[in-house]
């Protein structure tokens, strides 16, 4: 408070979570005609002696809910446990009260929040008419201040100086975007997918060990052979003191319904090759036991997909699993770099002109997220010429990202070339710094993200509303 509001009386005072003891002090401080402004800290969470509102609200001439809100609002981008405060806000007498939670972070923070607040607030409870007249007129000649650019921008008239394009928050652009993106109809198909085979097609072992009837009983059996993974299921009799070694995932012998496993058997025999013959079985053989079902993960005519997982890893697997292969397509993407100075990082250095290194970057984050790019430009400030470059790239590209030329200046003719070619323009400026000029068209089933020159600019724009 001290380094913010010079000459600034400071008092402070450490109570108990008593609700009487912290109206007492409240009363006697809001009583103290020079005490303009009450800060609390604690006492504003659930715990049962959180009672720092209960007592402050008890005072109160007027509850001041937006400010309690801005606080909050502030708070939950820090920390979604701000939402755990119930501070309140409001005026008694001519002092404002402001509850604050507990933590030292969370009080800085709070305090931060409403640090250009308070002078006009104490101005305005203690009716200084001079002082809020001052602060009006500050903020209504700060409103008047519209986004004006020396450059004409083909518009309108000559005197047509502003933007024809609304500033959109950057939620809201994006939703745009999502919404004008054509999505692959991909989650469709997959969800109403069958199984053309059960998973496993066969009554499968669980564990390594051997195959019997569960009505055979424990004790010695005449192991008969060995069945491994990828063998055809046997047919052949079994009686009930006899089993077949089996490995995990083979198929179990058509007469057998339950495997034990190694680890509850004893060796007892071996014949003259060296395999088994006989071993001991010391586990209680049980109908079912350690056997996957015909169709157990999936069978036959069932939805492969019940829901989808976005990783494309599970559903190739899942789709190779019953014999399907996937194709995917991904989309067709072209860069375009605008402007007049760009020369390509080959060429030599000449003066007026500047090395394209957008085009490379764009080209890089593609490739690093997974995509490919299917042509690359570098076009002058020309309307005709990034006209035809852009109608030809969209005959072969699902998608154009574009660097520069989506601004206000008299050579930045990207929009106007994307109304001639029947483009909509979803968006031509975002309340973003770096990034305001970014912007979306489409037609059909094309899309053009025109991004900022500066290449942080374009960076941070790429991430943020083209790779999604």
């Amino acid at each position: 408070i001290g380094e913010n509001f010079a000459n600034t009386q400071v008092i402070g005072k450490i109570v108990p979570d008593e609700k009487d003891l912290i109206q007492h002090e409240l009363r006697k401080w809001i009583d103290r005609e020079e005490l303009r402004v009450i800060l609390t800290t604690g006492g504003t969470g659930f715990a049962p002696r959180d009672v720092t509102p209960e007592a402050t609200r008890q005072l109160l001439d007027k509850e001041c809910p937006q400010l309690s809100m801005y606080i909050t609002l502030k708070s939950i981008k820090q920390t979604q446990y701000a939402a755990l405060s119930r501070g309140v806000c409001g005026i008694a007498g001519n002092t404002l009260i402001l509850n604050f939670p507990g933590s030292e972070k969370a009080v800085k923070e709070c305090f931060q929040t409403i640090r250009e607040l308070l002078p006009h607030a104490v101005h305005l409870i203690g009716d200084d008419v001079s002082l809020v007249r001052k602060t009006h007129e500050e903020v209504q000649s700060s409103a008047r201040q519209g986004h004006i650019c020396p450059n004409k921008t083909g518009t309108g008239t000559d005197s047509d100086r502003n933007s024809p394009f609304p500033m959109l928050a950057v939620q809201e652009v994006l939703s745009i975007i999502f919404n004008q993106v054509q999505r692959t109809n991909l989650d469709n198909i997959l969800l109403e997918m069958k199984a053309p085979v059960n998973i496993p097609p066969f009554r499968a072992s669980i564990k390594d060990g051997y195959a019997m009837k569960s009505t055979g009983f424990s004790g010695s059996k005449r192991v008969l052979g060995y069945i491994a993974a990828g063998d055809v299921p046997t047919s052949l009799p079994l009686a009930e003191d006899e089993c077949y070694k089996i490995n995990t995932g083979a198929p179990l012998p058509l007469e057998a319904d339950c495997v034990v496993q190694v680890e509850d058997t004893k060796l007892l025999q071996l014949d003259k090759n060296g395999q088994e013959s006989l071993v001991d079985i010391m586990l209680e053989p049980q109908a079912g036991l350690d056997v996957r079902p015909v169709g157990f993960d999936l069978s036959a005519n069932d939805r492969i997909f019940p829901a989808l997982d976005p990783s494309p890893v599970v559903v190739k697997s899942l789709l190779a699993s019953v014999g399907n292969k996937l194709v995917i397509s991904k989309p067709r993407v072209a860069i375009v770099s605008t402007g007049s100075e760009l020369l390509s990082p080959r060429d030599q250095l000449t003066p007026g002109k500047i090395f394209d290194s957008n085009t490379t970057m764009l080209t890089e984050l593609l490739l690093y997220f997974g995509f490919n790019c299917m042509h690359t430009s570098v076009l002058s400030d020309n309307f005709e010429q990034t006209r035809e470059s852009l109608l030809d790239l969209f005959e072969e590209v699902d998608f154009v990202i574009c660097s520069g030329g989506v601004s206000m200046g008299d050579k930045d003719f990207v929009k106007s070339v994307l109304e001639d070619l029947k483009f909509k323009i979803h968006c031509g400026r975002v309340n973003i710094k770096p990034g305001k000029p970014m912007t979306f068209a489409s037609r059909n089933d094309k899309y053009f993200f025109g991004l900022p020159g500066n290449p942080v600019s374009a960076f941070v724009t790429f991430h943020l509303f083209a790779l999604p």
